[in-house]
C-alpha cells in the first residue's frame, strides 16, 4: 500500500482522503472538477487517485448517473493512515469530579468508535489551556463555552467546534463561604480569585462589583484548603466537587450579571484552531450523543470512567 501511495496519484489520494474523512457515508462526494479546483491537481492526477482509493479498500463508491458518485462506505482507519493523520492530542481540565470523567470517558469513547488514536492531557485553567493550543502544544481544546467565546473574541483563529449542552463542563457554580452564619459575599471580606479561570474570574468580579473586598490571587486547586483554614472568606467554585459541598456552606449570587453567565459557564465545548483544517475535519466525525451517553453513565455510576 505505501509504495503506491508515493506514486504521484498516491500523493492526490492523501489529499483526497483527508476530505472524505469529514463526508458522511450516502452522501455525495465532490466532482473531479471540485477537487481539480480545490487541490489543483490535473483530472487524470484525481481520477487516479479515487481509483486507487478504492482499490485499497478505503472506500466504496456508486455512480448515479447525472446525480452523482455517492459514498457508499468509508474506512475510517485506512482513510486516517492514507492521509498520514497522527494521533490527535486535547487538553482538557484536571478531571477532579465525575462529570469530568465523564467527560473524558466519552471523548475516548467517541473516538475510539472511530478507530482513530488520541490523548488527552489535563491543564488547569481554560486561558492556559487555550494559549497552549495557539502554540500548538495541542489539536484541541475543552473549555466552557463563557471561556471559548473569550478566547474565540481575543484569538483570531481560534473557533468552537462542538458543543455538548448545559451541564456538560459543571452542574453549577456557587459562593462558597469559611462562615457558616454568613449569606452572602460582605465588604471587607477575602475573596479567592483564580485568573488563568475565565470562568471564576469574570463571575467573581461581578458579583463583588460595588464591594470593597480584598481579593486573593490563588490557584482554582488551592480554594477547599484556603477556606477551609479561613485564609479567604469567600469563593466562587462549581458544586461538582464533593468535598466543598460538604464542607462549606454555598449560597446563590446576588448579581444579576453573575447570574447571567452562569448558563455559560456550565456547557462544554471544543476549541480548535481553524487553520488546521485536518483537525477540524476529525473533529467533525465526534458523535456528541457518544460523548453525552458516556458522561451520564459515569455520573450516575453506572460505568467506571476509562480515559
Amino acid at each position: 500500500m505505501w509504495e503506491k501511495l508515493y506514486s504521484k496519484n498516491g500523493l492526490a489520494a492523501k489529499n483526497i482522503a483527508l476530505e472524505l474523512l469529514a463526508l458522511e457515508v450516502g452522501h455525495k462526494i465532490p466532482t473531479v472538477t471540485d477537487f481539480c479546483d480545490e487541490l489543483g491537481l490535473g483530472r487524470g492526477t484525481v481520477q487516479g487517485a479515487i481509483k486507487l482509493l478504492e482499490m485499497l479498500g478505503a472506500i466504496e463508491l456508486e455512480a448515479r448517473g447525472h446525480l452523482g458518485t455517492f459514498l457508499i462506505k468509508k474506512d475510517v482507519s485506512l482513510l486516517l493512515d492514507i492521509s498520514g493523520t497522527g494521533p490527535l492530542v486535547g487538553v482538557m481540565p484536571l478531571p477532579y469530579s465525575k462529570k469530568y470523567e465523564g467527560l473524558a470517558t466519552g471523548i475516548i469513547d467517541g473516538f475510539n468508535l472511530l478507530n482513530k488514536r488520541i490523548s488527552l492531557a489535563y491543564m488547569r485553567g481554560a486561558s492556559n489551556r487555550l494559549e497552549a493550543l495557539r502554540a500548538r502544544r495541542y489539536d484541541f481544546a475543552i473549555v466552557s463555552r463563557l471561556a471559548a467565546e473569550e478566547g474565540t473574541e481575543h484569538h483570531k483563529g481560534l473557533e468552537i467546534v462542538k458543543s455538548f449542552g448545559l451541564g456538560t463542563y459543571v452542574s453549577e457554580h456557587k459562593i462558597f463561604l469559611s462562615d457558616s452564619t454568613k449569606v452572602k459575599i460582605e465588604p471587607g471580606m477575602r475573596v479567592g480569585i483564580d485568573r488563568s479561570s475565565p470562568d471564576q474570574t469574570n463571575i467573581t468580579l461581578l458579583e463583588c462589583e460595588g464591594l470593597d473586598v480584598q481579593f486573593i490571587d490563588l490557584n482554582y486547586m488551592q480554594l477547599f484548603q484556603m477556606l477551609k483554614e479561613n485564609q479567604i472568606d469567600a469563593a466562587v467554585w462549581n458544586i461538582d466537587e464533593i468535598r466543598s459541598v460538604e464542607t462549606f456552606k454555598a449560597v446563590d449570587f446576588q448579581s444579576e450579571k453573575a447570574k447571567s453567565l452562569i448558563m455559560k459557564t456550565s456547557e462544554a465545548t471544543i476549541v480548535i484552531d481553524t487553520s488546521r483544517s485536518e483537525v477540524l475535519k476529525q473533529i467533525s466525525l465526534l458523535d456528541t450523543g457518544i460523548v453525552l451517553n458516556a458522561q451520564r453513565l459515569v455520573e450516575t455510576g453506572e460505568r467506571f470512567p476509562q480515559y
